[in-house]
């Protein structure tokens, strides 16, 4: 799949710009606040519709400004396809796909597969819990519709029951009500979690060695759950009741899972530097890569946001090539230097400074 150009109108600190990419690489380049990563974020509100930092979309329109319009050309299947997103102007947020608008967003999610490593990842490494089950949700829910599914599901009742619990519902048929639903989809959420994990595993180890190169670091993925060992949720939810009642929330279930990462045989948060935390969340970025293109049939869009942040020029050099092969196709890469010494040639450029698109020679 190629992002063949984008048109963007209002959107945060970009007023207008009309861009046309390269099917291979393409570094954006300038100085810091001059909206590199703003025109990422526009690039992934065409695959997500909504921003990957996670404000209000009323947010993201440009100051005194009533409205923000982002529309992407795409190849994709060997088919011109066109998106577009309009934010404000008195109507709600609207995607269409051609001349058809989406009646749930949630229809679209996957059809325009979209990898996004940037600063905020360092938050899988050393962040919450609930960051690294984002991830897992995210990436799952891009592959399989099913399992988007269920997680609306799962997180409707999961709402509705922790509501209860604050309100101090006693009606136990209401509780019936509301945790069936949930224990159905729990049951699907942790099976294809657990075997998400198990086939990511096996491609990140293989990417983390080639970025690490001599270093020799050992590192490890696994999934923790409450519900792992073949215990239903139904019997989570009866043995915590009296508990969930004092907490006013509910205290087991899927929301509660881990993504456990380790080091060396150390949990990463705790003995990583940040040039390792960067090159281990690149690795899992790119294990995602893989295991979306293997079950969409389509390449990702792969955006690296601020890429040579941190690391040293061994293992810049060495990402540069993992993502220069035929396996990967079109690339976003996000710098403040006007010249990236490690890029290939004929890797196209935007100036974020004057808004200029131009060609490394």
């Amino acid at each position: 799949m190629i992002l063949d150009s984008i048109n963007i109108t209002n959107f945060k600190n970009i007023r207008q710009a009309s861009l046309d990419f390269s099917p291979k690489i393409n570094c954006i380049v300038g100085n810091n606040g001059m909206g590199k990563s703003n025109l990422l974020d526009a690039i992934y509100m065409l695959s997500f519709a909504k921003s990957y930092t996670g404000v209000p979309d009323n947010s993201l329109i440009t100051d005194g400004e009533q409205f923000s319009m982002i529309r992407g050309s795409y190849l994709r299947r060997d088919t011109p396809e066109t998106l577009s997103l309009s934010l404000g102007g008195g109507h709600r947020k609207t995607l269409r796909r051609g001349d058809k608008a989406y009646q749930r967003i949630s229809q679209h999610i996957g059809a325009f597969p979209l990898v996004l490593s940037s600063p905020a990842d360092m938050e899988l490494a050393g962040g919450a819990p609930e960051c690294r089950r984002r991830f897992i949700d995210q990436v799952i829910s891009q592959s399989d519709p099913v399992y988007l599914d269920a997680l609306l599901r799962y997180n409707h009742a999961l709402e509705q029951r922790n509501s209860m619990l604050r309100n101090e519902v006693t009606d136990p048929v209401l509780y019936q009500a509301v945790e069936l639903p949930m224990c159905m989809a729990a049951a699907t959420l942790v099976r294809c979690r657990a075997g998400f994990i198990e086939r990511l595993s096996e491609i990140f180890t293989r990417y983390h060695a080639d970025i690490a190169g001599e270093a020799g670091e050992e590192v490890t993925i696994a999934y923790s759950s409450a519900m792992a060992d073949g215990t239903p949720l139904e019997e989570l939810l009866e043995r915590n009741r009296r508990r969930d009642e004092i907490l006013h929330h509910t205290s087991a279930g899927p929301h509660r899972d881990e993504l456990e990462l380790t080091l060396n045989r150390l949990p990463l948060r705790r003995t990583a530097s940040q040039g390792q935390a960067k090159s281990y969340t690149i690795a899992l970025r790119l294990a995602q890569y893989d295991f979306l293109r293997e079950a969409a049939g389509v390449s990702p869009l792969l955006l690296l946001d601020d890429l040579f942040d941190k690391l040293d020029a061994g293992r810049v050099s060495r990402i540069v090539d993992i993502v220069s092969r035929d396996d990967f196709g079109q690339i976003f890469i996000t710098d403040t230097k006007l010249a990236a010494d490690p890029l290939p040639e004929g890797t196209a450029s935007w100036h974020a400074a004057c808004g200029a698109f131009i060609r490394k020679q």
